[in-house]
């Protein structure tokens, strides 16, 4: 049973180290365990100290792309290396190394294949008022997006089974977290959450320059990734409201030309019209996007396979 462990790095030279120290050395059901970086357009030496470290892996970018990028070049690396687990955490120390192994024990015992570490959010000196509200009020919204029971959404503290890892997908350019969430809950993917610890502040989060930004941010990558996972219930919602108005209006109407008084409400008819037809043509668009998520569903399907055949040969290569 192999072990990645990877952690996605821009300008993280002054912290990698203590990162990279905290990480565990063994943990009992994983024979080996790697580390890997992925260096997101770093213009400090981040690379030099983790090769000067012992880091096994580099996985480089020219120029910063993203968090969302970064993750999944990871996950592409970990299993073709051969992966049978991957860690993910952060450069700057914010989770407890110990804690992997809680992390990876309910995969080891095949309880699950996704396990995100869940913090203590209402006991972190460094978070403000807001920024725990923020992230009770994103981690409900996820819950509600995904139909999972996850308390902590925007934790990167997380492990994935390597037949997991090959199933994700990330569209979104800006975070893993929340999108890889909705996905596994939407798709039924066997997903828990275990209580971590987490380190004294190091340096100031870089996901986000401004709460306002990160918040909204985030509700658009929920939206989408609800919209992707779940069209028809999106886009039917939106039009049977949109019908549902527009019919109330037009009883509205009916009720005032029975009373002889029709003639003063004319534009109560064209309103309502308008949303009826509204919601008739969201709807049709709620059955084609449906349609599309169906194609999308096999081709996620053809590309699993794609990706086994591909990383597992890679693995018999490298046991070789």
């Amino acid at each position: 049973m192999k072990l990645i462990i990877q952690i996605p790095c821009y300008n993280e030279a002054e912290t990698l180290e203590i990162a990279l120290n905290d990480l565990p050395k063994h943990i009992d059901g994983i024979d080996e365990i790697e580390y890997l970086i992925i260096n997101d357009g770093s213009a400090d030496n981040t690379v030099e100290v983790a090769k000067n470290w012992g880091v096994h892996y580099v996985v480089n970018f020219k120029q910063n792309k993203g968090l969302a990028k970064g993750f999944m070049a990871g996950l592409d690396a970990c299993l073709r290396n051969g992966a049978d687990i991957i860690v993910n955490t952060d450069a700057d120390n914010q989770y407890c190394g110990a804690d992997i192994e809680k992390l990876v024990r309910p995969i080891l015992e095949q309880k699950a294949d996704i396990v995100i570490g869940e913090r203590p959010i209402d006991d972190t000196a460094h978070f403000s008022p807001l920024k725990k509200k923020l992230q009770h009020l994103g981690s409900w919204t996820v819950r509600v997006a995904s139909k999972s029971d996850i308390p902590d959404a925007p934790s990167g503290f997380r492990a994935y089974s390597r037949e997991t890892a090959m199933k994700l997908n990330v569209v979104n350019e800006y975070t893993y977290t929340l999108e890889t969430i909705v996905q596994a809950g939407r798709t039924k993917m066997a997903m828990t959450s275990v209580p971590i610890r987490t380190n004294p502040e190091l340096r100031k989060s870089r996901l986000f320059s401004s709460m306002f930004g990160y918040v909204k941010r985030s509700m658009v990558t929920i939206v989408r990734s609800f919209m992707m996972y779940k069209p028809l219930k999106f886009f039917g919602s939106i039009g049977i409201l949109s019908f549902l108005l527009g019919l109330g209006i037009g009883v509205r109407f009916l009720v005032y030309y029975f009373m002889g008084q029709g003639g003063g409400h004319i534009q109560s008819l064209i309103l309502a019209s308008t949303f009826m037809m509204i919601g008739v043509f969201t709807y049709i668009i709620a059955l084609q996007a449906d349609i599309i998520a169906a194609n999308r569903k096999i081709l996620e399907d053809v590309q699993y396979h794609v990706r086994k055949l591909d990383y597992d040969r890679n693995k018999d290569n490298n046991d070789k």
